[in-house]
């Protein structure tokens, strides 16, 4: 996609070609060359030559993955080149058409440095005891245990995720955070953690655009609760208990990163940085980039920091060879619907609905086998797939530097940012009929809180940079809440337009 020039405020911005035209399509397929060429130099230069790549991004996004399995180091040098080549392909706008290199902007900062003030819960100062909501109730101890295992027999969590789970049950003590002081990035995120931390004596930094009702809200969220939460200021002076420190709060990560990350490491404490911010489209790619700026500085001025992302299911993963079973399985036991409907329409319209998920194991290393699950949804588009890829390539290089990173990959989940697509909307409420469970953001929210506790906690998860691996890509297999995608008999693609026609009768059928 070419987009015109002007559309980009000041900040992270993809880099204009001479006739001021912006192509995400050119920088994108660079980007993820410059990954590939670290693995496998034909693969680089077909994703550099590919002429349709909103519609066949998928299968070089696959082929990161599918050269990256054989061996663990060659993963990590992918992921520093995919790295660096983004931070080298955006540029940094600094109006009246003045660009300069990411880098020169993040050790520059310009204006002021940025004010800070302060919120305080006014909630009981007891930690709450975590829970699971769950379809209008709150499953907390046994209940909540049975639960995780049973989606765990379902192949909906992988069983590691089910033990964290209950061992985060087990020790109620984690839950006091009063020692910990966590940034957020994107703090006003539907997804993220920020109403379980306000109960928890969280000692936080957030960050979230310059918008006043979302800053109220998040101020009413830290009222009912406990922790102590500290956020920007446009200006460095404003009186604690100013009545219109809202209309003053916040800072724009794609135009204010070199600040943030000043502020940020302006505490002079280790942090624990969850990168949550989400945009639309291009912008995603943008965002992810700047928080990937951030969190490079807090890095190197803090190294004890630790890092935190939620993966999406809908990307491509290595998975372990039982989820593949398992999956193979499935599809042997397939519907007879989806049996009989196979042949017809591939005939019909030359496309394979109703695919088996997985094909074939691909070899690791130590003889270790893994599946690689293509879930990527092509409404989501290219530039949502690089945005995450970024994230998980510095969750990577981070970890394999000594950095503790929670990774998890979280299940789908019915956000306003999701559901506001027509397609996937459907999609989701038909998804049950392939074994695709899709959670509420309540229930998402409680379960990826608690997972970064844990790896917060113990020494006993990947997050740990200290515990082995066979393969780096097992840092997002540890822990996987993938809602069901990757044991599902089919590849999810070609079964969701027959998921979004079941979900688009429900839905027809509720309102009725």
């Amino acid at each position: 996609m070419t987009e015109a020039e002007a559309p980009h405020p000041a900040g992270v911005a993809f880099p204009a070609a001479e006739d001021g035209a912006r192509s995400t399509t050119a920088a994108g397929a660079a980007i993820v060359a410059a990954a590939l060429a670290a693995l496998h130099g034909p693969a680089a230069q077909a994703a550099l030559g590919e002429r349709h790549w909103r519609r066949n991004y998928p299968q070089h996004f696959r082929q990161l993955v599918a050269s990256a399995l054989p061996d663990g180091e060659r993963a990590l040098a992918s992921a520093r080149a995919g790295l660096a080549a983004a931070h080298t392909t955006l540029v940094w706008e600094g109006g009246l058409g003045a660009r300069r290199p990411l880098q020169d902007a993040m050790a520059t900062p310009r204006g002021e440095p940025l004010g800070t003030f302060e919120l305080r819960g006014q909630g009981s100062a007891a930690p709450a005891l975590w829970g699971l909501p769950l379809k209008g109730q709150l499953l907390q101890g046994q209940a909540l245990v049975d639960q995780v295992y049973s989606w765990s027999e379902a192949g909906v969590i992988e069983p590691s995720a089910a033990r964290a789970l209950a061992r985060c049950a087990a020790n109620p003590a984690w839950f006091d955070l009063s020692d910990r002081h966590i940034a957020l990035l994107g703090a006003g995120s539907e997804a993220g953690p920020l109403r379980w931390l306000c109960r928890w004596r969280a000692q936080m930094l957030a960050v979230d655009i310059n918008r006043p009702g979302a800053w109220q809200r998040i101020a009413d969220t830290v009222q009912q609760g406990n922790a102590t939460v500290r956020l920007p200021l446009h200006t460095p002076n404003v009186a604690q208990g100013a009545l219109d420190w809202s209309e003053l709060a916040g800072a724009d990560l794609l135009s204010d990163a070199p600040r943030i990350a000043q502020w940020l490491a302006s505490f002079d404490r280790p942090l624990d940085i969850a990168s949550l911010a989400y945009l639309d489209g291009e912008k995603h790619v943008r965002v992810s980039l700047a928080m990937d700026l951030v969190v490079t500085h807090v890095l190197a001025a803090q190294p004890s920091s630790s890092l935190a992302y939620l993966a999406t299911p809908t990307d491509v993963f290595a998975v372990p060879e039982s989820a593949v079973q398992a999956s193979m399985q499935r599809y042997t036991e397939r519907p007879m619907f989806s049996r009989s409907l196979q042949s017809p329409l591939h005939l019909a319209t030359g496309d394979r609905f109703f695919q088996p998920n997985y094909e074939r194991l691909f070899d690791g290393p130590d003889g270790r086998r893994f599946g690689l699950s293509d879930s990527l949804v092509l409404e989501q588009g290219p530039n949502y797939a690089l945005a995450k890829r970024l994230q998980q390539w510095r969750a990577l290089v981070a970890r394999a530097a000594g950095h503790r990173v929670s990774l998890n990959v979280a299940p789908s989940t019915t956000t306003a940012s999701v559901v506001k697509n027509p397609a996937l909307a459907a999609g989701f409420a038909g998804a049950a009929t392939f074994g695709i469970e899709v959670f509420e953001p309540e229930t998402t929210n409680a379960m990826m809180a608690a997972l970064w506790v844990h790896d917060l906690r113990t020494n006993e998860s990947a997050a740990n940079p200290q515990v082995a691996l066979d393969h780096p890509f097992e840092l997002f297999i540890d822990q996987a809440c993938h809602g069901g995608l990757w044991r599902t008999g089919y590849l999810p693609r070609s079964a969701l337009p027959f998921a979004a026609a079941l979900g688009w009768v429900r839905q027809r059928m509720g309102r009725a």
